[in-house]
């Protein structure tokens, strides 16, 4: 394929289920050309599906966003294609359950890759598209990512680490034309949360001393799950941020996210972050 396209191009990664998903779908419905990446391509029929079903194409690629090497390919690629890039959506992300004492570096370290080095690659190959086209970053980051949870120790560190890069980066890409946005949700129905607590058993088998906390957590965050926002409504926002004249750098999904990430914004001391998250491990 050798051909320039005349609608705005996105890259969406982390689409096989949830936000990307839908976001991918949405993105296809507004016009846009849509490449939706998946780590696994052998499990991208419900992504298939959903497409078919809203009666769009979507041109499904197999990415890796730990490959540092594959990222810039993909991008060089889609460029090489299409003749342009527009938007990049950062959505591929993974949980991690557990806090510091019992996880081991290497989940922590695992964890790092995927949330954060994983942005960093994919935003740095795509930036030289980006800047050509006066395009826009749009980073799913989370509430984590303003707000420390209790066994989300790593999970959290990487979102932290996200919202510190997209930050510092926005102004300097401004200068340049691009947008950088990043889009926070709350609790949403996905199957990211099933993944966050698959073998909960062998988690509370695991945390040694930290047990009878992580119950409480656990038990603390069904209950916050069983109101959880939809992904399309998520994918609703990040659409609009893609296309609104002046996009704010921060936006959260839903009342309750902005409520929750209000809290730290306004919380100089500290204290009326870690007195919440307090009651959720007694």
């Amino acid at each position: 394929m050798n051909s320039t396209s005349s609608a705005p191009v996105a890259l969406v990664t982390g689409t096989s289920t949830g936000i990307g998903l839908e976001t991918a779908v949405a993105l296809a419905r507004g016009g846009w050309d849509v490449v939706a990446t998946v780590r696994d391509v052998s499990r991208a029929d419900r992504l298939r599906d959903a497409a078919a079903a809203a009666g769009v194409s979507l041109d499904i690629r197999a990415l890796d966003v730990t490959d540092g090497a594959a990222s810039a390919a993909l991008v060089e690629q889609v460029v090489g294609d299409r003749g342009r890039l527009d938007a990049l959506v950062n959505n591929a992300g993974a949980a991690a359950l557990g806090t510091a004492e019992t996880m081991g570096i290497d989940r922590i370290r695992a964890a790092m890759e995927v949330n954060f080095f994983g942005v960093v690659q994919l935003t740095q190959a795509a930036l030289p598209a980006l800047r050509a086209s006066r395009g826009r970053v749009v980073t799913v980051s989370s509430v984590g990512g303003i707000v420390g949870q209790p066994f989300n120790d790593a999970y959290c560190a990487a979102k932290f680490a996200v919202e510190g890069f997209m930050e510092s980066l926005h102004p300097v890409a401004a200068a340049q034309g691009v947008s950088v946005i990043v889009v926070e949700p709350g609790a949403v129905a996905s199957e990211f949360v099933a993944n966050a607590t698959e073998g909960r058993d062998a988690a509370l088998a695991d945390a040694g001393p930290y047990a009878p906390q992580l119950a409480a957590y656990l038990e603390r965050t069904a209950g916050a799950f069983a109101a959880a926002q939809q992904p399309a409504d998520v994918a609703a926002v990040i659409e609009r941020v893609l296309t609104e004249a002046e996009p704010p750098f921060r936006v959260q999904t839903s009342d309750a996210a902005r409520a929750f990430v209000g809290i730290k914004l306004s919380d100089l001391d500290g204290s009326a972050v870690t007195g919440a998250t307090a009651g959720w491990v007694a």
